[in-house]
């Protein structure tokens, strides 16, 4: 397809996740805003999620709930919170792509355990703005069937339509 055609089409091209996600331990995970970062379930209570986060180039972290409350498995490592993170980020996008975006040699890292093993110190940052991203998507899965266009929606691709 040309860029003309592509230009008359309102919807967008959407590449497929590398493998099957577990969506139950972490829902939602993202390359964006310089970082790795995504939702992820708390191992010991259904109703808390964390949002870990990894910042391109420095490799700093940082893991809290979701309303800023720092995670415990923060004791100068990362927590099992954001190595579920980049295992779940690697099967949605590939590790040469997740390396690329956080600025790694992919000869010096070759794959996730070995990006784990190079991060950097723990760096704070905020949750809300992931975390509200999270819920959006959230919202669109509840949505009802319908065949009209929705326009908040227009960017979505669309699968199978009938045109």
């Amino acid at each position: 397809m040309n860029a003309p055609d592509l230009a008359l089409r309102s919807t967008a091209r959407v590449v497929p996740p590398v493998a099957p996600r577990k969506l139950a331990k972490v829902p939602f995970v993202e390359l964006a805003d310089g970082r790795l970062q995504g939702v992820v379930s708390s191992g010991s209570d259904i109703e808390r999620v964390y949002v870990s986060s990894i910042v391109a180039g420095t490799l700093t972290y940082h893991c809290s709930t979701n309303n800023n409350r720092p995670c415990g498995g923060l004791r100068g490592t990362p927590c099992k919170h954001l190595l579920s993170l980049a295992d779940e980020a690697v099967l949605q996008y590939g590790y040469p792509r997740v390396g690329r975006y956080l600025g790694v040699d992919l000869v010096d890292v070759p794959d996730q355990h070995e990006l784990m093993r190079r991060l950097g110190g723990h760096e704070p940052s905020p949750a809300a703005t992931v975390f509200s991203r999270f819920l959006r998507h959230l919202a669109y899965l509840e949505l009802p069937d319908a065949r009209e266009p929705i326009p908040e929606l227009q960017w979505f691709p669309a699968y199978g339509s009938e045109r």
